[in-house]
């Protein structure tokens, strides 16, 4: 059941970011950037077995951001590559405040949410503050090294520069962000299991958005 809905969840997902793409051009890339990188910190604490493997639910969202990015240095310019990822950034920064003023309000009587917010939002803090800085160091990796491969390639192989930008950041951010949001909550093996697991878990996200690339390219869109 769980990987039929995270074939389900690529699917919709991806397909989302080209409705956003071609209903409001790259405002609307721009948009899912921030909508994505938010709901993935939202939902990323809870694990799930995945392709036989336990991973947060997240990753496509996650994911997502990547093939956003992509699809800015395709369509538009290395600059609104960059810029996405800062939007991403803002939403991040305007969430995590949220949650804190949240957390801080006392309670009412009666009040039934309080309790459970704090329990999520509490670790979601950590999640998102980890989240947040490999979110800034894979992103705008992402974006380095799939100009420097577009510079070599011109406009031949894009599906080499999607790839090989996409796994080699999802890898480094996997790993760094495991470390980071769950170092003394988990030990280090089963750390290492989680980072392991959601690495192979977006690979495989990474490789079905290459398709996806391909139709952003040839979507075409009013401010293009």
């Amino acid at each position: 059941m769980n990987n039929l809905l995270l074939v389900v969840e690529i699917a919709a997902c991806f397909t989302a970011l080209l409705l956003s793409k071609k209903l409001f051009g790259k405002n609307g890339v721009f948009v899912w950037i921030a909508l994505a990188s938010v709901l993935a910190n939202v939902v990323q604490g809870k694990n799930a077995t995945l392709l036989m493997l336990n991973a947060g639910i997240g990753h496509v969202l996650f994911s997502s951001t990547f093939l956003a990015t992509d699809i800015l240095n395709e369509c538009y310019s290395q600059k609104d590559a960059r810029k996405g990822v800062l939007v991403g950034l803002f939403a991040n920064l305007v969430y995590l405040g949220t949650m804190i003023i949240a957390i801080a309000y006392k309670s009412s009587p009666i009040d039934t949410m309080g309790e459970h917010m704090a329990a999520m939002f509490g670790l979601n803090i950590r999640i998102t503050l980890s989240s947040m800085f490999w979110y800034l160091v894979s992103n705008f990796g992402d974006v380095w090294l799939y100009q420097k491969i577009k510079e070599k390639t011109g406009d031949k192989m894009m599906w080499l520069r999607n790839n090989v930008s996409t796994i080699t950041f999802n890898c480094l951010e996997n790993f760094g962000f495991a470390f980071f949001a769950f170092g003394g909550i988990y030990s280090a093996g089963q750390i290492f299991g989680i980072a392991l697991a959601s690495t192979l878990v977006e690979v495989v996200v990474g490789l079905c958005d290459t398709p996806f690339l391909y139709a952003a390219k040839k979507l075409k869109t009013a401010d293009e």
